[in-house]
């Protein structure tokens, strides 16, 4: 099919209707011949909308012209949508329907937002009747206003909008199933929530042991089960066929998507949006079944290709003739304006380089102009003193600009997406809430509920999404299928808690579950509670601890924490287990690997670490704790090498003496952490009691501000009480025991000692940056130096001397920070000895 567009000197007859249904043709049955419409105009509307230029009257024209002869030419085909009325009531052209617009919202910089946006925004017009093509397309402006619009509205919209961002997308007028035309996805699957964070898998569970299963036998059990499969195949291919015979309009329901080709925006494979889900599919997806035209701002395309089978065997080569009908012949395509812009770009770069090489010869005198307009005229041919001109080409009518006015998208509608603030969509076994933000007072913005049967009575499992909360509360999920409750925090929760999960657990008691992140008071990193057991992990310790496990007689939730804590028998622990990373400062035979605490019979358990890193077996020593009045006894020992002098007795006596030091300070330690783990729960009952929300900007200040708490205020509460950060933590500071009193003075002092180590890691990285963009300053220098101009060279020179100013800027700070922290550390030392409240203890 290739029908004339040159020219729009007849008058465009009038199509006879060919269906006695009444159904309304999209072609021009009245194309307008002056600049006035009927009385269904909107009074407000812009000229542009009521009005036809002489482009857009010769645009019409060259339409039904075509539309004419692609009746003749397939005739069983249906009419295509080429020149709708508008709102006002007058006839405009697909094409001039998109208006490429840009926001400028960071929201909507990416298709995905897009996409969002206008699936959450506009709600459902659906066509009538499904079959055929509407009778009229609004413009984007309109239906941003009425918030409700057809397929076709909705994909001109985000086709407008992701051709603002230079996307290659065009909107498809086809058939879909019956489902994505009319929005109902009850009969899909509910998706994952992708934006909530997975369950954090347990890397410290047993992996389960292999299943070893005989090939051969599986290979008959999957005969038997093929063979047993085939009849209800059968059955429900013959339902599917009944299914299929019940809906009529299979194929026929008309829908409208948009279209994205490769070369743009990193896309590398054609993709397929719906607008009314905002979901993206891939081009052989069964839920397009045929397409009629695509068009985007430039040009209108006409299906060649058979769609029996769908879009899955289509091609998108928009330029082949064989397979897509331009409306307007010649037109430029978005193909032709990117290779324009690149030869553009090519031109300039080589106009440049031919400019300074012939700057360059007419300083060195070796040319002469006329010489070479005389060689260049022989060379083609010519007489010489032609003149050169190059033909000029038949204008091309191009597509006519947009008649729609400027696109815009306020704030406050990114903020209130959907009409109401919320938006509830169901899916198979499962439904979607979403919430505008700050519409609930709990921060709520979005809910996933997932059912354990079809009608959606049994809930199975709640996942809730929270932002702009004061607690920093972020994502909830209440699973009945595991009987479990996980919350996790953004930034930081209260004493740094970033993940707590919980399950109640049959035989009484909570089984909890509390990650910390890494700026926690003692470096712990995991905390698990399970019935009568607690286990603690930790990272980056100057002791070396990596593990804490504890056995108690009792439930933890009952432990009695009210009274002074002498040992490990007044908090009902009958063992602890720790465990420690190697230290290669201290020979291996002397580095405790693994220490054990037993009450009842009052023994302590110690593991070196071995000699060499490829034996198994392990130094050990076992001690009894004797009674008052008895000497120590040595239950077990085992040395792998010899060592040079026998220890004597005394040296283990003094041993036994640290280790039951060591035990009174566990004893302390573990009722800190009961504390905390009560705290803790305390303070999220208050939270949700009281629950606050931030405004967006604060929000938005949030880790800022979370850096900040790290530096400057525990900064001012060294400068005036440095004891005041782990005091809060005691249960009565002001009576301390000889072990809290040391406990606090040690803490504060490697906490001092971590932070000052952080800031000279954080200087040391500026310098190291700062090095390497002046080495590939200087690099990239000695590869284009031959080539630079005069203000190239001064540039270069102005940032090397700048760069090397803050070199030795950032170097001075390094060294003059090591030299300072130095001192306060010695200066906080003294301060802490002197200290009213621990000169007793130390």
């Amino acid at each position: 099919m290739e029908p004339e567009h040159g020219s729009a000197d007849g008058e465009p007859a009038q199509r006879k209707e060919e269906e006695e249904d009444g159904t309304e043709q999209t072609g021009l049955e009245e194309t307008p011949n002056s600049a006035h419409v009927s009385d269904s105009q909107e009074p407000h509307s812009p000229e542009s909308y009521r009005v036809n230029s002489a482009d857009e009257l010769r645009l019409l024209a060259m339409a039904e012209i075509f539309q004419r002869q692609y009746f003749v030419l397939f005739p069983d085909r249906k009419s295509l949508l080429l020149c709708p009325v508008n709102e006002c009531g007058v006839k405009k052209f697909v094409s001039t329907t998109l208006r490429p617009t840009m926001t400028g919202h960071i929201e909507l910089c990416k298709w995905k937002g897009c996409a969002s946006f206008v699936a959450d925004f506009l709600s459902l017009n659906p066509l009538e009747p499904p079959e055929d093509l509407p009778r009229q397309l609004s413009s984007s402006t309109s239906v941003l206003r009425s918030r409700r619009a057809n397929c076709f509205e909705s994909a001109s919209l985000l086709c407008s909008l992701l051709l603002g961002l230079n996307y290659d997308a065009y909107c498809v007028s086809g058939y879909a199933i019956k489902e994505m035309c009319q929005l109902d996805q009850s009969l899909q699957k509910c998706l994952p929530d992708t934006e909530t964070s997975k369950q954090e898998q347990n890397k410290y569970k047993v992996k389960p042991r292999t299943d070893l299963k005989s090939l051969f036998l599986m290979a008959q059990e999957k005969m038997k089960q093929d063979a047993g499969a085939v009849l209800p195949q059968k059955q429900k291919q013959q339902e599917g066929g009944e299914q299929r015979l019940v809906e009529s309009l299979h194929g026929l329901r008309v829908h409208c998507w948009v279209l994205v080709l490769s070369g743009s925006h990193s896309v590398e494979e054609n993709f397929f949006i719906d607008p009314l889900t905002g979901n993206s599919y891939s081009t052989d997806s069964n839920n397009f079944l045929g397409i009629e035209t695509v068009w985007n701002n430039l040009n209108c395309y006409v299906n060649l290709q058979d769609c029996s089978n769908g879009c899955a065997e289509m091609r998108f080569d928009l330029e082949d003739l064989n397979m897509w009908q331009p409306v307007l012949n010649g037109a430029v395509s978005m193909k032709q304006l990117k290779l324009d812009v690149l030869k553009r770009k090519e031109d300039k770069m080589m106009g440049k380089e031919d400019k300074m090489m012939g700057k360059e010869d007419k300083m060195m005198g070796n040319i002469n102009e006329e010489e070479v307009l005389k060689e260049e005229t022989e060379y083609l041919g010519a007489p010489a003193g032609a003149s050169f001109r190059k033909e000029e080409q038949p204008r091309v009518f191009e597509m006519p600009r947009s008649w729609i006015s400027n696109i815009t998208i306020s704030k406050k509608d990114l903020e209130m997406s959907w009409q109401g603030g919320q938006k509830v969509t169901w899916y198979k076994k499962g439904k979607l809430e979403l919430y505008a933000t700050c519409l609930n007072a709990d921060g709520l913005v979005k809910r996933l509920t997932t059912y354990k049967d079809q009608d959606c009575t049994e809930v199975a499992v709640v996942k809730e999404q929270y932002k702009h909360r004061r607690d920093n509360l972020e994502e909830r999920e209440l699973n009945k299928l595991e009987n479990f409750t996980s919350e996790r925090f953004r930034f930081k929760g209260c004493f740094h808690l970033s993940f707590h999960r919980w399950t109640s657990l049959t035989t009484g008691g909570t089984e909890r579950e509390m990650h910390f992140s890494s700026t926690h008071f003692h470096n712990l990193v995991r905390r698990v509670l399970l019935g009568s057991e607690m286990k603690e992990f930790f990272e980056g310790r100057s002791d070396f601890l990596c593990y804490r496990h504890v056995f108690f007689d009792r439930p933890v939730e009952s432990v009695d924490l009210s009274h002074q804590v002498t040992g490990l028998e007044t908090l009902n622990v009958l063992k602890v287990v720790e465990c420690f990373h190697r230290n290669a400062s201290i020979p291996a035979n002397q580095d405790v690997a693994r220490q054990v605490f037993v009450l009842p019979p009052k023994r302590i358990k110690v593991t070196y670490w071995s000699m060499m890193d490829h034996r198994l077996n392990h130094s050990k020593r076992r001690f009894t704790k004797p009674e008052v009045g008895y000497r120590m006894t040595m239950d077990d020992v085992f040395q792998v090498d010899q060592p040079e002098q026998v220890i004597k007795t005394r040296t283990l006596e003094r041993m036994l003496v640290l280790f039951m030091t060591e035990e009174d300070r566990k004893a302390v330690q573990i009722k800190c952490s009961l504390k905390e783990v009560k705290d803790i729960l305390a303070c999220r009952e208050q939270q949700e009691r009281d629950i606050e929300l931030l405004n967006p900007n604060q929000a938005a200040a949030l880790p800022h501000k979370n850096k900040k708490e790290l530096e400057e205020p525990r900064q001012l509460q060294d400068m005036e009480d440095p004891l005041a950060p782990f005091l809060i933590r005691l249960s009565n500071p002001e009576t301390l025991n000889p072990e809290e009193a040391k406990q606090l003075y040690e803490c504060c002092l490697f906490e001092f000692k971590s932070r000052m180590m952080e800031q000279t890691k954080l200087m040391q990285q500026h310098y190291e940056k700062e090095t390497k963009e002046l080495q590939e300053k200087q690099k990239w220098y000695q590869q284009n130096h031959l080539t630079m101009t005069r203000q190239a060279v001064d540039d270069y020179q102005r940032f090397c001397s700048e760069k090397t100013r803050q070199i030795c800027v950032t170097q001075t700070r390094i060294n003059r920070h090591e030299k300072v922290a130095n001192d306060k550390y010695n200066a906080l030392k003294q301060k802490l000895q002197q200290d009213p409240r621990l000169v007793l203890h130390l």
